[in-house]
């Protein structure tokens, strides 16, 4: 997928407006509370079935270009996977999948509409998914980000997440060769995070 503004991979998107864009067009910046999207805040969350793989794989296309991600030395098949998907009306706003993994759960992809993002979609999913994960007694919930994403990174730490380990060069041998992400920072690295599920 190309960015909207030149021709070079788009790694992310334009929480305003929607666009695909590179790393160099993408800028951090501090919003307070006041500037979130208005929108509705009347939506469910349910587990995904067989009917909804078609919509899962759409979702994937538009935020990854690619069917399948990278985590934890393994590349998933996203639509495969069982998910949470985030519904209103007939809407879809965002979805998580996720996968078993010995005693722990592995979150292998989140993504909301940006148009919805910054309204709380994603600390529900991530509170239905560690529900999930201590219903199935895991003892970890596990998660991977490249090292480029900052906002993932802020959002996992918010919820209780740590990094335990980070594997280098993971990014680049997927995709053969260094891309530029958020603020130009090469993206090379698998940073892994958990969280404990035995502690009160």
């Amino acid at each position: 997928m190309k960015c909207a503004l030149c021709e070079e991979e788009a790694t992310l998107h334009c929480r305003i407006c929607g666009k695909s864009i590179c790393g160099v067009h993408v800028r951090i910046f501090p919003a307070c509370a006041t500037h979130k999207a208005e929108v509705s805040r009347n939506y469910s969350i349910c587990e995904s079935t067989e009917e909804d793989r078609k919509e899962v794989r759409e979702m994937v296309k538009l935020f990854w270009g690619e069917p399948e991600q990278l985590a934890f030395g393994r590349l998933y098949l996203v639509e495969s996977l069982p998910a949470f998907l985030v519904k209103s009306g007939n809407r879809r706003l965002g979805f998580l999948s996720y996968a078993e993994r010995f005693s722990d759960l592995l979150i292998v992809a989140i993504g909301v509409l940006p148009k919805y993002q910054g309204i709380g979609v994603g600390k529900a999913l991530m509170k239905k998914v560690e529900g999930k994960a201590r219903a199935l007694l895991k003892k970890r919930l596990l998660v991977s980000v490249s090292n480029d994403n900052l906002f993932a990174l802020s959002f996992y730490q918010s919820l209780g997440f740590r990094i335990f380990e980070i594997k280098q060069n993971a990014i680049t041998e997927k995709h053969g060769g260094t891309l530029l992400g958020v603020e130009k920072i090469p993206v090379n690295d698998e940073l892994r995070l958990e969280k404990n599920l035995t502690e009160l």
